[in-house]
């Protein structure tokens, strides 16, 4: 895969066929839409049931199967579909838990997501004691080391520190089987393309890939047309997705300075639940917090500005409760599942409207419930007509009673 390919036309005529609009055609039509038909081992299946799943989402009814036929697949789905599920009761499924070897790789673009997915895969595999080591940049590389050669079955990593692993020959590869891209587009789009070339160089030639992404542009294409062979393509359409089970709501602020008396008056309906408040930059994230503050409102904040201990630690507050209202930039809109959040408040609008549905996917996770609030000002309003026309969805003037609806 080299770099020559880049002045190419961006037609794709290899195996994924794709729409000129960066959507692939699913080709595997098998759905099934119980876990109990999936064949699976008895304590995966106790373990998927402990974490609360009943039934299959939309891409797991689709996706774990193949997954599990040792076919390379490239699923095109958004945040808070379970797809983190899917991939890890697939790499559960095909594990020898006897071999204290890593199995089954996972590369995710942030530190929190693959800490979350590290979480799924340690919960799912609870009866089957499954050892899941997340290998990210910002901790300890003597602890990593350490860890890696007590020997883990799944590794899950950002691309840097596992690259790093593999070259010091502490991340042993014989052994992987399956090799999994988490957040594709998300992870070339922040440049790690060489270092997951490394990694999959390292590979045995014989690896199977399973590959996700929320969109498909070429370069996603591109590494899917070198990285897979004859790859099963599963795509679950936006409207199946995330919005469903959401209200939406808009409040007209007019002005960007009228945002703050605005959010202030929200604040009582904010902390009887817990709420994410997004802003579209860090120095915003900073200044709210500021002003919250000093309006003596408890909040806290996390940005990419934090080092990693900071951003373990405010989490950590957030997950248990003990912190209410979290104030972020879009660092925090893909892959973190916070189970109680019921309330997202978009202070700026996303300046992609891709994030939009990262971001309110937290406040209503797999079939879950959840409301949306989104300030607009009179410069926002056609970003907010653009949103509701690309996620074909409509959203209302916020009522009066909308303590009543979290």
């Amino acid at each position: 895969m080299d770099d020559s390919r880049k002045d190419e036309p961006t037609t794709y005529d290899g195996p994924a066929n794709m729409a000129p609009d960066g959507i692939i055609e699913s080709n595997w039509n098998e759905v099934v839409d119980n876990f109990d038909d999936m064949n699976l081992k008895e304590e995966l299946l106790r373990g998927i049931y402990a974490y609360g799943f009943e039934r299959p989402s939309a891409i797991q009814q689709r996706a774990i199967l193949p997954c599990i036929k040792q076919h390379d697949v490239i699923a095109q789905a958004q945040s808070g579909t379970g797809k983190t599920a899917t991939f890890s009761i697939a790499i559960l499924q095909r594990i020898d838990i006897n071999v204290r070897e890593c199995q089954a790789l996972i590369l995710a673009p942030t530190r929190e997501l693959a800490t979350q997915i590290q979480k799924v895969v340690i919960s799912l595999g609870d009866y089957l004691q499954a050892q899941c080591h997340a290998c990210i940049g910002g901790t300890n590389v003597r602890e990593d080391m350490r860890k890696l050669e007590a020997g883990c079955h799944v590794v899950v990593g950002t691309p840097g520190r596992v690259s790093d692993m593999i070259n010091r020959r502490v991340l042993q590869t014989r052994a992987i089987k399956m090799f999994v891209l988490d957040e594709a587009d998300e992870m070339l789009s922040r440049g790690f393309k060489s270092q997951i070339q490394d990694v999959f160089s390292a590979l045995p030639n014989d690896v199977q890939v399973i590959l996700l992404s929320a969109t498909m542009p070429t370069e996603v294409l591109d590494v899917s047309k070198y990285f897979m062979r004859n790859p099963v393509q599963i795509l679950v359409k936006k409207e199946e997705l995330t919005l469903e089970g959401i209200k939406q709501f808009f409040v007209n602020v007019r002005m960007e300075d009228w945002k703050f008396g605005t959010l202030c008056d929200l604040y009582e309906t904010l902390s009887i639940t817990q709420a994410v408040i997004f802003c579209n930059t860090r120095r915003k994230v900073d200044q709210l917090t500021e002003d919250m503050k000093m309006k003596n409102f408890t909040v806290s904040h996390m940005h990419g500005d934090m080092d990693q201990q900071q951003r373990d630690v405010i989490m950590k507050q957030f997950r248990t409760g003990s912190s209410r209202v979290l104030i972020t930039t879009d660092l925090l809109a893909r892959g973190i599942d916070v189970q109680q959040v019921s309330l997202v408040i978009n202070y700026d609008l996303p300046s992609n409207r891709e994030n939009y549905i990262h971001r309110i996917g937290r406040g209503g996770r797999f079939g879950r419930k959840g409301v949306a609030i989104n300030f607009v000002t009179e410069d926002d309003k056609r970003t907010l007509k653009d949103i509701e026309t690309f996620y074909n969805t409509h959203i209302d003037e916020m009522p009066i009673n909308v303590a009543d609806l979290i």
